[in-house]
């Protein structure tokens, strides 16, 4: 979950979906509140540590942190050294993530089939707005914080993209590297985002479990259709059309025997593909 926030396209939420653990994490964030983090520390801290199932959600956030802490720096490595292999293999995880959400709708009617359409439009036209102008200050990060973790906990939209949308992708990256250098501004970013989150956490993941638990099957059609409308964000071949802005558009590659882009982009697109259909399956054999 941790490295799909980083990626702009891919939602954590949407791994927590296709690993079995979606529910678990909607209920258990539902029942973290102040009365029971204070109770931690006091006399009935076991049954408090259940009642949130601590279990589940220490080792679920500590894995997050530690793959945003140390693989931020190698995911900007790899957009700038290797962004075809790295995007194809994007592209593999969101179109495999899309195909096992759709097939997690348990009856198709005529309100999942719109969601899906109304999902994959919404997202597609999202993916040509130019981001905003970047910003650094307190208040707006938080602001910032809150929307991404809303994002964040849906699956099929992702936070990344919309700090990015927001012009604050760059300064996220930034505030990781540096929190991991010690630099008093990196934890005052850090701050800012975080408490954002943990606001945003709290008010949008109640109306997210009435909406999973009461209309589960057009959420999950209208959040694929958001994972299918981003695969043009994530398509792998690009070609600029602004030099100053930096305007891109989707372009078709060279199907050639001899075009080892191709069969590289090809290649990474079908790991992205098994690694979640591997996710899938493990998660799946644990339940049984």
């Amino acid at each position: 979950m941790g490295i799909a926030d980083l990626v702009p396209g891919v939602s954590g939420g949407t791994i927590a979906l296709i690993t079995n653990i979606y529910e678990d994490l909607i209920t258990s964030i539902n029942h973290v509140n102040a009365k029971e983090i204070l109770a931690l520390i006091g006399a009935n801290r076991k049954k408090s540590w259940q009642k949130i199932n601590g279990q589940f959600l220490l080792p679920l956030f500590l894995g997050i942190a530690t793959s945003i802490l140390f693989l931020s720096s190698i995911i900007g490595f790899f957009l700038e050294n290797h962004a075809l292999a790295l995007w194809s293999f994007f592209f593999g995880l969101i179109f495999a993530s899309s195909i096992l959400i759709c097939k997690d709708v348990k009856q198709w009617s005529p309100s999942t089939i719109i969601g899906l359409i109304i999902g994959g439009l919404i997202s597609f036209l999202i993916s040509f707005l130019s981001p905003a102008e970047a910003t650094e200050a307190l208040p707006y990060l938080f602001l910032c914080g809150m929307l991404m973790i809303m994002a964040m906990i849906l699956p099929g939209i992702s936070g990344a993209f919309i700090l990015v949308l927001l012009g604050a992708y760059e300064t996220a990256l930034e505030t990781v590297e540096l929190v991991r250098s010690f630099r008093t501004q990196g934890f005052l970013n850090l701050l800012a985002f975080g408490l954002g989150a943990i606001i945003g956490l709290k008010l949008f993941a109640h109306w997210v479990g009435k909406l999973y638990l009461n209309y589960r099957n057009p959420l999950l059609a209208t959040m694929s259709g958001f994972m299918f409308g981003s695969l043009y964000k994530v398509w792998p071949w690009k070609q600029f059309i602004n030099d100053e802005n930096r305007d891109q558009i989707a372009v078709l590659p060279q199907f050639e025997l001899n075009n080892s882009g191709l069969w590289i982009a090809l290649g990474f697109m079908f790991i992205g593909s098994f690694v979640i259909y591997a996710f899938h399956k493990m998660s799946q054999s644990q339940k049984r």
